[in-house]
């Protein structure tokens, strides 16, 4: 497989967005970096105009909206067979690409990276095991975008819901099923998931809840996932519980 286009949705990444990046050009074959922000605020933008002097293949374009706008206008502007979708908040295993491509056969629409949630002093094996084991789970119920290496036939006229500002993830892979194509987790392709520091706080999780369940009245297909939230809603506790002992015990 020959170099792809990738894509990362920005909107005040800087916490980040650097170390993303060097690792989407450490593991990728990059093609075209295309950047879609939503008028950051924060060093955002600076970062990813150095790495444009560095490599010289990035395209930025800033709009408004939600994210399933801003991932149908991704789609529009990508030109190679594969492409990937890159969160700005994670950083790629090594060799992301070239383990991901083993699962890019015939029949194939994307092929979806683990997604591990990095939480602040916790580095116990066995929860980290329990962590894999649950967004897998999560996968399997909503999808997920995080690091996902999407074949471009099977979205290229696909029409995202705008309200979808989350479960977005989750349309483009029905849309790709849809399409008769397969999506296939890979057991040795991962990233690691390093929320903001703003969005460890109890008032955080329960206001993205909120707006799960909103958007999952939009999207009909959410309502099996719906009846699983309340174990996922316990593990994002039992995540912030064990940040806040560590935390405490550190002091």
């Amino acid at each position: 497989m020959q170099g792809i286009d990738v894509v990362v949705l920005t909107m005040n990444s800087e916490h980040l967005l650097s170390k993303c990046l060097a690792s989407i050009y450490a593991n990728v074959p990059v093609k075209n970096l295309i950047v879609i922000d939503g008028y950051s605020t924060d060093a955002t933008l600076k970062i990813v105009a150095e790495f444009n002097r560095k490599h010289g293949n990035v395209k930025v374009l800033r709009m408004n909206g939600s994210r399933a706008r801003a991932r149908e206008k991704a789609v529009q502007q990508v030109n190679t067979e594969w492409f990937m979708f890159v969160d700005s908040d994670v950083i790629l295993s090594k060799n992301w690409f070239k383990q991901a491509a083993k699962y890019a056969k015939p029949g194939v629409g994307a092929v979806w990276g683990v997604n591990i949630d990095v939480i602040p002093n916790v580095k116990d094996k066995n929860f980290i095991k329990l962590q894999r084991l649950i967004a897998r789970q999560c996968f399997a119920l909503r999808g997920g975008t995080h690091d996902t290496l999407i074949r471009r036939s099977a979205v290229a006229d696909i029409k995202i819901p705008e309200l979808l500002h989350v479960y977005e993830d989750a349309f483009i892979m029905n849309w790709i099923k849809q399409k008769g194509y397969r999506v296939v987790v890979g057991d040795d392709v991962y990233c690691l998931h390093f929320k903001p520091p703003a969005n460890w706080s109890l008032e955080n999780a329960v206001s993205q809840a909120i707006l799960e369940f909103r958007c999952g009245l939009v999207y009909s297909h959410m309502y099996v996932y719906a009846l699983y939230y309340p174990f996922f809603m316990f593990y994002w506790f039992l995540q912030l519980s064990i940040q806040s002992v560590r935390s405490a015990l550190s002091v």
